[in-house]
């Protein structure tokens, strides 16, 4: 059986960012902390950190810390049913935090009305790490969050995908933007549009190249780029004219000000909701909402 002493130690070296903080936050000397890590990967017979400037789990390490995590919550389910609600916070009320990975326009758009609720009833706290789509499952994989929005049909290793809906984006301008792409009959001109600067969200964003690829055929084209990593300021550039950008579709309701540069063409982005396949009850409790949620806003998964 692991020794929770040791198991605590290696979270801790993780969480705080090295030894030294690590012993000030347990409230030991850095060289019992050190020999808790040694004999825990003694006993494992392998390394679970990788030592250096930034100290980093090994991929042992990262799922002996998703174990940690899973320990903790349910520990903190348990002593919610003991003491029939539990106590912590002045007002008798136990709060439990949750981490989760989920890609920027989910949260703005279905993803925080959706829990909002749960989050309510239960106590729970998340911390929400924003990643693009196609790179949330990294934060799983290494143990950070319990569950993650994400592209990723195929399950994780001790993990379950399950389907949550389609995200539809739109290529949209402002009006005078969307003017300078076309012909003069009215037709969209590739060579035009990529002469436009594009409102990208991160360097992680693909959806302009996906879109480019869909509907012209151009494969990794070069053209001018903003980055505005922050989707309200994103929406705000393209409006304000700064350049052209994909945009979800549920999300243009509330701006009336911008155009499709290519009317009916979209970009459908299938996302799942990846999780830990032995779940505590509070962890639970989240997938459910967010499977509730989805399925209450976006188009569903077409099979078969």
């Amino acid at each position: 059986m692991l020794d929770a002493r040791q198991l605590e130690a290696l979270a801790a070296v993780v969480e705080q960012g090295g030894f030294g903080p690590a012993a000030q936050a347990l409230s030991l000397t850095l060289a019992a902390v050190s020999l808790r890590i040694k004999s825990l990967e003694a006993t494992l017979g392998q390394r679970l950190l990788v030592r250096g400037k930034q100290v980093r789990a090994t991929p042992a390490g990262q799922a002996l810390l998703a174990h940690v995590k899973q320990l903790r919550l349910m520990e903190s389910d348990l002593l919610a049913g003991l003491q029939g609600g539990g106590v912590g916070a002045r007002d008798g009320v136990r709060w439990q935090s949750l981490s989760v990975a989920i890609n920027a326009d989910s949260v703005a758009g279905w993803f925080l009305p959706g829990v909002a609720p749960l989050l309510q009833r239960h106590h729970l706290l998340l911390e929400i790490l924003i990643d693009d789509q196609d790179h949330t499952h990294d934060a799983l994989k290494s143990g950070d969050v319990v569950g993650c929005v994400t592209t990723l049909a195929e399950p994780m290793r001790g993990c379950v995908a399950e389907p949550l809906g389609v995200m539809r984006y739109r290529c949209v301008a402002a009006p005078a933007m969307a003017q300078r792409c076309r012909t003069p009959r009215g037709a969209v001109s590739p060579h035009k549009l990529l002469a436009q600067p594009a409102i990208i969200f991160n360097r992680k964003d693909a959806l302009q190249d996906t879109f480019l690829a869909q509907h012209f055929g151009l494969k990794q084209p070069n053209y001018p780029r903003h980055f505005a990593p922050a989707v309200e300021a994103f929406e705000t550039a393209i409006e304000l004219g700064l350049g052209w950008g994909m945009v979800p579709e549920q999300h243009l309701a509330l701006r009336p000000g911008l155009q499709e540069v290519l009317p009916g063409a979209t970009v459908d982005v299938v996302l799942y909701w990846q999780h830990w396949a032995r779940e505590p009850l509070s962890a639970q409790r989240l997938t459910q909402a967010v499977k509730a949620a989805a399925h209450a806003s976006l188009p569903p998964v077409q099979t078969g």
